[in-house]
């Protein structure tokens, strides 16, 4: 696996691979976990060629996040990134991602989905999401982009972003790697203690419960919201949303919509987690 930390080599060594297949990217912020290899696992049969890169980007952390103590392990990324297949990890530094300052850098604002659910209590970080994927998509120019699942809302995002600007890119959604507890796996679990680590798990089971009921037939989305929202407060969460949306959009759903999505936000100590069930009726 080659190593690449500056435009100028990422293009030419890209370039070259290109004269003789397609290339896949995956974006990370590094920390990896077997979430993060799935999506290396899923690109290689698909693509000739397959580029990651690490980088935590402080444009979608807002004021008083974590953007500063985010775990950072490169020389384990580059060790699992390079078993699983991977031909080059692309590792920039800030100052190569925005070199006039993240103040002055032109951003990408994605409207509609980018201020639905988390962009209500993060209301920029998606704005820095669609600003770094881009310029990553600019500088690699891949013919596919993998994203996982477990951030669904990022993945709407990302793929209106490549359908509004016309990119020439495939985004394909990989499935939600879990802890055999059922915890979707998140560089942000490091952060749980082993009592909150016990705790974590409820979230699943409360959306899974969620899901089995709506695919009953049950069409009552604001009491069921109302009432996994209470489930999760009295497990020791802090909940920021729970949301019956439709899977298209991430709207408002309608009595008997067909395909909806689960989703959730909590905190529990300092992690802030997410998860989401897909539920067809």
């Amino acid at each position: 696996m080659i190593t690449i930390d500056a435009i100028q080599g990422l293009r030419a060594q890209v370039d070259a691979w290109r004269r003789g297949g397609n290339v896949a990217l995956v974006p990370t912020m590094g920390n990896l976990h077997d979430g993060h290899l799935a999506l290396v696992q899923a690109a290689r049969p698909l693509a000739d060629r397959v580029v990651a890169s690490v980088f935590v980007n402080p444009l979608q952390f807002g004021a008083g996040e974590d953007f500063d103590s985010y775990p950072r392990t490169p020389e384990r990324d580059a060790e699992l990134l390079e078993s699983q297949g991977a031909d080059l990890l692309f590792a920039p530094a800030v100052e190569l991602m925005y070199p006039k300052s993240c103040e002055e850098q032109t951003r990408v604002e994605v409207p509609g989905v980018s201020t639905l659910l988390c962009g209500v209590t993060r209301p920029q970080h998606f704005v820095g999401v669609a600003t770094v994927v881009c310029k990553l998509f600019n500088m690699v120019q891949p013919d596919l982009a993998f994203f996982g699942k477990k951030d669904f809302q990022q993945l709407m995002v990302i793929r209106q972003m490549v359908d509004d600007l016309a990119m020439p890119i495939r985004v394909i959604g990989v499935d939600t790697r879990r802890e055999p507890d059922g915890l979707a796996m998140s560089s942000r679990n490091a952060y749980l203690t082993p009592e909150q680590r016990t705790i974590a798990p409820i979230l699943y089971r409360v959306l899974t419960g969620l899901a089995e009921i709506l695919r009953s037939g049950s069409s009552d989305y604001a009491g069921l919201q109302s009432q996994a929202v209470r489930e999760l407060n009295e497990s020791g969460f802090c909940t920021d949303y729970v949301a019956i949306r439709r899977a298209a959009d991430l709207l408002e759903p309608v009595p008997d919509e067909g395909e909806l999505v689960v989703l959730a936000a909590v905190h529990l100590g300092q992690a802030r987690l997410i998860d989401n069930i897909e539920v067809s009726r």
